[in-house]
Protein backbone atom coordinates (compact mmCIF):
# COMPACT_ATOMS: atom_id res chain seq x y z
CA UNK A 1 0.00 0.00 0.00
CA UNK A 2 1.30 3.46 -0.82
CA UNK A 3 -0.08 5.02 2.36
CA UNK A 4 1.57 4.55 5.74
CA UNK A 5 0.79 6.26 9.05
CA UNK A 6 3.58 8.79 8.28
CA UNK A 7 2.22 9.94 4.93
CA UNK A 8 -0.79 12.00 3.93
CA UNK A 9 -3.06 9.67 1.97
CA UNK A 10 -5.45 10.84 -0.69
CA UNK A 11 -8.90 11.43 0.80
CA UNK A 12 -10.82 9.91 -2.11
CA UNK A 13 -13.64 12.34 -1.29
CA UNK A 14 -16.49 11.74 -3.71
CA UNK A 15 -14.55 8.96 -5.39
CA UNK A 16 -14.60 5.18 -5.22
CA UNK A 17 -11.56 3.43 -3.76
CA UNK A 18 -10.78 -0.08 -4.97
CA UNK A 19 -8.28 -2.37 -3.29
CA UNK A 20 -7.04 -5.94 -3.53
CA UNK A 21 -5.20 -8.19 -1.08
CA UNK A 22 -3.37 -10.66 -3.35
CA UNK A 23 -2.12 -12.99 -0.63
CA UNK A 24 -5.68 -13.46 0.68
CA UNK A 25 -7.43 -13.65 -2.71
CA UNK A 26 -9.63 -10.75 -1.67
CA UNK A 27 -10.83 -7.51 -3.19
CA UNK A 28 -12.73 -4.58 -1.73
CA UNK A 29 -14.43 -1.28 -2.44
CA UNK A 30 -14.85 1.77 -0.20
CA UNK A 31 -16.96 4.85 -0.84
CA UNK A 32 -18.15 7.89 1.09
CA UNK A 33 -20.89 9.97 -0.51
CA UNK A 34 -20.97 13.70 0.17
CA UNK A 35 -22.27 16.40 -2.17
CA UNK A 36 -23.57 13.81 -4.63
CA UNK A 37 -25.83 12.38 -1.94
CA UNK A 38 -27.10 15.87 -1.13
CA UNK A 39 -27.97 16.51 -4.77
CA UNK A 40 -29.90 13.27 -5.17
CA UNK A 41 -31.83 13.65 -1.92
CA UNK A 42 -32.68 17.29 -2.69
CA UNK A 43 -34.82 16.25 -5.68
CA UNK A 44 -37.60 15.16 -3.30
CA UNK A 45 -38.73 16.10 0.19
CA UNK A 46 -38.19 12.66 1.68
CA UNK A 47 -39.04 12.00 5.35
CA UNK A 48 -36.16 10.76 7.54
CA UNK A 49 -36.81 6.98 7.23
CA UNK A 50 -36.88 7.21 3.43
CA UNK A 51 -33.81 9.46 3.38
CA UNK A 52 -31.90 6.87 5.41
CA UNK A 53 -33.11 4.01 3.21
CA UNK A 54 -32.21 5.75 -0.06
CA UNK A 55 -28.80 6.86 1.25
CA UNK A 56 -27.94 3.24 2.10
CA UNK A 57 -29.19 2.05 -1.27
CA UNK A 58 -27.06 4.61 -3.12
CA UNK A 59 -23.94 3.51 -1.26
CA UNK A 60 -24.68 -0.12 -2.13
CA UNK A 61 -25.21 0.73 -5.78
CA UNK A 62 -21.77 2.35 -5.97
CA UNK A 63 -20.05 -0.51 -4.11
CA UNK A 64 -21.57 -3.13 -6.42
CA UNK A 65 -21.17 -1.03 -9.53
CA UNK A 66 -17.53 -0.53 -8.69
CA UNK A 67 -16.97 -4.28 -9.09
CA UNK A 68 -17.63 -4.03 -12.84
CA UNK A 69 -14.59 -2.84 -14.77
CA UNK A 70 -15.98 -2.47 -18.29
CA UNK A 71 -16.81 1.12 -19.27
CA UNK A 72 -20.48 1.53 -20.09
CA UNK A 73 -21.67 -1.26 -17.79
CA UNK A 74 -24.53 -0.54 -15.41
CA UNK A 75 -25.69 -1.99 -12.10
CA UNK A 76 -29.32 -1.52 -11.08
CA UNK A 77 -30.77 -2.30 -7.68
CA UNK A 78 -34.54 -2.46 -7.30
CA UNK A 79 -36.53 -3.25 -4.16
CA UNK A 80 -40.26 -3.63 -4.51
CA UNK A 81 -43.36 -4.79 -2.65
CA UNK A 82 -47.10 -4.67 -3.12
CA UNK A 83 -48.12 -4.25 0.50
CA UNK A 84 -45.44 -2.23 2.30
CA UNK A 85 -45.06 1.48 2.98
CA UNK A 86 -42.34 1.58 0.31
CA UNK A 87 -43.75 0.71 -3.09
CA UNK A 88 -40.52 0.97 -5.07
CA UNK A 89 -36.87 1.78 -4.49
CA UNK A 90 -34.57 1.93 -7.49
CA UNK A 91 -30.92 3.00 -7.86
CA UNK A 92 -28.44 2.59 -10.65
CA UNK A 93 -24.76 3.26 -11.13
CA UNK A 94 -22.93 3.60 -14.43
CA UNK A 95 -19.37 4.81 -14.86
CA UNK A 96 -19.43 7.11 -11.86
CA UNK A 97 -22.98 8.35 -12.51
CA UNK A 98 -25.38 7.60 -9.68
CA UNK A 99 -29.11 8.11 -9.29
CA UNK A 100 -31.92 6.82 -7.12
CA UNK A 101 -35.57 7.27 -6.22
CA UNK A 102 -38.12 5.97 -3.71
CA UNK A 103 -41.89 5.82 -4.18
CA UNK A 104 -43.72 5.36 -0.89
CA UNK A 105 -47.11 5.60 0.79
CA UNK A 106 -46.86 8.58 3.14
CA UNK A 107 -49.87 7.57 5.24
CA UNK A 108 -48.58 4.04 5.80
CA UNK A 109 -45.11 5.33 6.57
CA UNK A 110 -46.44 7.72 9.22
CA UNK A 111 -48.03 4.77 11.04
CA UNK A 112 -44.66 3.03 11.42
CA UNK A 113 -43.00 5.52 13.75
CA UNK A 114 -39.58 7.15 13.62
CA UNK A 115 -37.32 4.14 13.00
CA UNK A 116 -39.18 1.44 11.07
CA UNK A 117 -37.46 -1.85 10.35
CA UNK A 118 -36.75 -3.10 6.86
CA UNK A 119 -39.64 -5.55 7.17
CA UNK A 120 -41.97 -2.76 8.32
CA UNK A 121 -41.04 -0.69 5.27
CA UNK A 122 -41.33 -3.46 2.69
CA UNK A 123 -43.23 -6.35 4.19
CA UNK A 124 -42.57 -9.44 2.11
CA UNK A 125 -40.66 -7.63 -0.59
CA UNK A 126 -37.81 -8.65 -2.85
CA UNK A 127 -34.53 -7.20 -4.05
CA UNK A 128 -33.44 -7.51 -7.67
CA UNK A 129 -29.85 -6.72 -8.67
CA UNK A 130 -29.11 -6.47 -12.37
CA UNK A 131 -25.73 -6.22 -14.09
CA UNK A 132 -25.88 -4.90 -17.67
CA UNK A 133 -22.41 -5.49 -19.08
CA UNK A 134 -21.01 -3.32 -21.85
CA UNK A 135 -19.64 -4.60 -25.12
CA UNK A 136 -22.31 -7.21 -25.67
CA UNK A 137 -21.16 -9.26 -22.68
CA UNK A 138 -24.70 -9.84 -21.53
CA UNK A 139 -27.12 -9.09 -18.76
CA UNK A 140 -27.71 -11.09 -15.62
CA UNK A 141 -29.95 -10.65 -12.62
CA UNK A 142 -30.38 -12.14 -9.19
CA UNK A 143 -33.46 -11.83 -6.97
CA UNK A 144 -33.48 -12.39 -3.21
CA UNK A 145 -36.09 -11.76 -0.51
CA UNK A 146 -35.82 -8.57 1.49
CA UNK A 147 -34.93 -10.20 4.76
CA UNK A 148 -32.65 -9.18 7.59
CA UNK A 149 -32.01 -5.87 9.27
CA UNK A 150 -30.80 -3.87 6.27
CA UNK A 151 -30.44 -3.63 2.52
CA UNK A 152 -26.76 -4.46 3.00
CA UNK A 153 -27.69 -7.86 4.43
CA UNK A 154 -29.95 -8.54 1.47
CA UNK A 155 -27.08 -7.67 -0.91
CA UNK A 156 -24.75 -10.03 0.94
CA UNK A 157 -27.35 -12.75 0.45
CA UNK A 158 -27.47 -11.96 -3.26
CA UNK A 159 -23.74 -12.60 -3.63
CA UNK A 160 -23.91 -15.81 -1.62
CA UNK A 161 -26.93 -17.22 -3.47
CA UNK A 162 -26.57 -15.86 -7.01
CA UNK A 163 -22.79 -15.71 -7.44
CA UNK A 164 -21.50 -18.02 -4.70
CA UNK A 165 -19.00 -15.34 -3.67
CA UNK A 166 -18.41 -14.81 0.07
CA UNK A 167 -19.09 -11.11 0.66
CA UNK A 168 -19.09 -8.75 3.62
CA UNK A 169 -20.80 -5.36 3.34
CA UNK A 170 -20.92 -2.56 5.89
CA UNK A 171 -22.95 0.63 5.40
CA UNK A 172 -23.27 3.63 7.68
CA UNK A 173 -25.75 6.51 7.38
CA UNK A 174 -26.05 9.50 9.69
CA UNK A 175 -28.30 12.57 9.67
CA UNK A 176 -27.32 15.59 11.76
CA UNK A 177 -27.10 19.38 11.57
CA UNK A 178 -24.53 19.06 8.77
CA UNK A 179 -26.90 17.02 6.61
CA UNK A 180 -26.91 13.38 5.61
CA UNK A 181 -23.70 11.39 5.33
CA UNK A 182 -23.34 7.85 4.03
CA UNK A 183 -20.44 5.48 3.43
CA UNK A 184 -19.78 1.81 2.85
CA UNK A 185 -17.30 -1.04 2.57
CA UNK A 186 -17.59 -4.19 0.44
CA UNK A 187 -15.07 -7.04 0.67
CA UNK A 188 -15.14 -10.30 -1.30
CA UNK A 189 -13.17 -13.53 -1.45
CA UNK A 190 -12.21 -14.69 -4.94
CA UNK A 191 -10.45 -17.96 -4.37
CA UNK A 192 -9.46 -18.51 -8.00
CA UNK A 193 -8.53 -14.98 -8.91
CA UNK A 194 -10.57 -11.90 -9.66
CA UNK A 195 -11.73 -12.65 -13.19
CA UNK A 196 -12.61 -15.47 -15.50
CA UNK A 197 -12.49 -18.46 -13.16
CA UNK A 198 -15.15 -20.64 -11.62
CA UNK A 199 -15.65 -19.90 -7.94
CA UNK A 200 -18.51 -22.27 -7.08
CA UNK A 201 -16.32 -24.22 -4.69
CA UNK A 202 -15.46 -21.18 -2.58
CA UNK A 203 -16.44 -21.87 1.01
CA UNK A 204 -17.56 -19.45 3.69
CA UNK A 205 -15.22 -21.21 6.11
CA UNK A 206 -12.17 -20.86 3.86
CA UNK A 207 -9.34 -19.79 6.23
CA UNK A 208 -8.22 -16.90 4.02
CA UNK A 209 -11.77 -15.55 3.86
CA UNK A 210 -12.32 -15.99 7.59
CA UNK A 211 -9.21 -13.90 8.23
CA UNK A 212 -10.28 -11.09 5.88
CA UNK A 213 -13.88 -11.11 7.12
CA UNK A 214 -12.79 -10.78 10.76
CA UNK A 215 -10.58 -7.79 9.96
CA UNK A 216 -13.17 -6.10 7.74
CA UNK A 217 -15.93 -6.78 10.25
CA UNK A 218 -14.06 -4.80 12.89
CA UNK A 219 -14.76 -1.55 11.02
CA UNK A 220 -17.02 0.76 13.03
CA UNK A 221 -19.69 3.04 11.57
CA UNK A 222 -17.98 6.02 13.16
CA UNK A 223 -14.82 5.28 11.18
CA UNK A 224 -16.70 4.98 7.90
CA UNK A 225 -18.35 8.36 8.42
CA UNK A 226 -15.42 10.26 9.92
CA UNK A 227 -14.47 12.98 7.39
CA UNK A 228 -11.06 13.30 9.03
CA UNK A 229 -10.29 9.66 8.22
CA UNK A 230 -9.55 9.06 4.55
CA UNK A 231 -10.76 5.96 2.78
CA UNK A 232 -7.16 4.95 2.16
CA UNK A 233 -6.49 5.30 5.89
CA UNK A 234 -9.43 2.99 6.59
CA UNK A 235 -7.99 0.34 4.28
CA UNK A 236 -4.64 0.78 6.03
CA UNK A 237 -6.17 0.40 9.49
CA UNK A 238 -7.96 -2.80 8.52
CA UNK A 239 -5.24 -4.56 6.55
CA UNK A 240 -1.88 -2.97 7.43
CA UNK A 241 -0.46 -6.32 8.59
CA UNK A 242 -0.96 -7.95 5.18
CA UNK A 243 1.97 -8.54 2.84
CA UNK A 244 0.54 -6.20 0.21
CA UNK A 245 -2.59 -4.13 -0.30
CA UNK A 246 -2.99 -2.66 -3.77
CA UNK A 247 -5.05 0.53 -3.88
CA UNK A 248 -6.62 1.81 -7.08
CA UNK A 249 -8.24 5.18 -7.65
CA UNK A 250 -11.78 4.51 -8.85
CA UNK A 251 -14.35 6.64 -10.62
CA UNK A 252 -15.45 10.04 -9.35
CA UNK A 253 -19.08 9.87 -8.21
CA UNK A 254 -21.64 12.36 -9.55
CA UNK A 255 -25.41 12.60 -9.76
CA UNK A 256 -26.14 11.09 -13.13
CA UNK A 257 -29.78 11.43 -14.07
CA UNK A 258 -29.78 10.78 -17.81
CA UNK A 259 -33.09 12.46 -18.56
CA UNK A 260 -33.28 14.92 -21.46
CA UNK A 261 -35.77 16.14 -24.05
CA UNK A 262 -33.94 14.13 -26.71
CA UNK A 263 -34.10 10.93 -24.65
CA UNK A 264 -37.82 11.21 -23.95
CA UNK A 265 -38.58 12.14 -27.54
CA UNK A 266 -36.83 8.98 -28.72
CA UNK A 267 -38.86 6.93 -26.24
CA UNK A 268 -42.16 8.55 -27.22
CA UNK A 269 -41.50 8.07 -30.92
CA UNK A 270 -41.61 4.31 -30.34
CA UNK A 271 -45.29 4.56 -29.37
CA UNK A 272 -48.03 4.39 -32.06
CA UNK A 273 -49.43 7.76 -33.10
CA UNK A 274 -52.80 7.06 -31.51
CA UNK A 275 -51.10 6.48 -28.16
CA UNK A 276 -49.11 9.69 -28.46
CA UNK A 277 -52.29 11.57 -29.27
CA UNK A 278 -53.80 10.41 -25.98
CA UNK A 279 -50.70 11.62 -24.14
CA UNK A 280 -50.78 15.19 -25.51
CA UNK A 281 -52.34 18.05 -23.55
CA UNK A 282 -54.52 20.78 -25.06
CA UNK A 283 -51.40 22.52 -26.36
CA UNK A 284 -50.20 19.38 -28.16
CA UNK A 285 -47.41 18.78 -25.65
CA UNK A 286 -46.59 15.53 -23.86
CA UNK A 287 -45.57 16.28 -20.26
CA UNK A 288 -43.04 13.82 -18.86
CA UNK A 289 -41.98 13.74 -15.20
CA UNK A 290 -38.59 12.33 -14.26
CA UNK A 291 -38.91 10.59 -10.91
CA UNK A 292 -35.14 10.66 -10.35
CA UNK A 293 -34.51 14.39 -10.61
CA UNK A 294 -38.08 15.68 -10.12
CA UNK A 295 -38.05 17.69 -13.36
CA UNK A 296 -40.87 17.97 -15.87
CA UNK A 297 -40.24 18.01 -19.62
CA UNK A 298 -42.60 19.25 -22.29
CA UNK A 299 -42.10 17.20 -25.44
CA UNK A 300 -43.43 18.00 -28.91
CA UNK A 301 -43.77 14.71 -30.70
Amino acid sequence: MDATPDTAPETYAGRLLAFTIPSRDARGRLVRLDSTLDEILAAHDYPPPITHLLAEALVLAVLMGGLVKDDGSQVTMQAQTEAGAVRLLVCDYKGGELRGYVDFDAARLAELGANPSLFALFGKGYLAITFDLAGGKGRYQGIVPLEGASLAEACERYFYQSEQVPTLIRCAVRSDSDGVRAAGLLVQHLAEGEEGRERLHTKLDHPEWEHVAILAGSLRHEELLDPALSLEAIAWRLFHEEEEVRVERGAAIARGCRCSVEHYREVLERFPEEDREDMRNEDGIVLVDCAFCSKQFGIEV
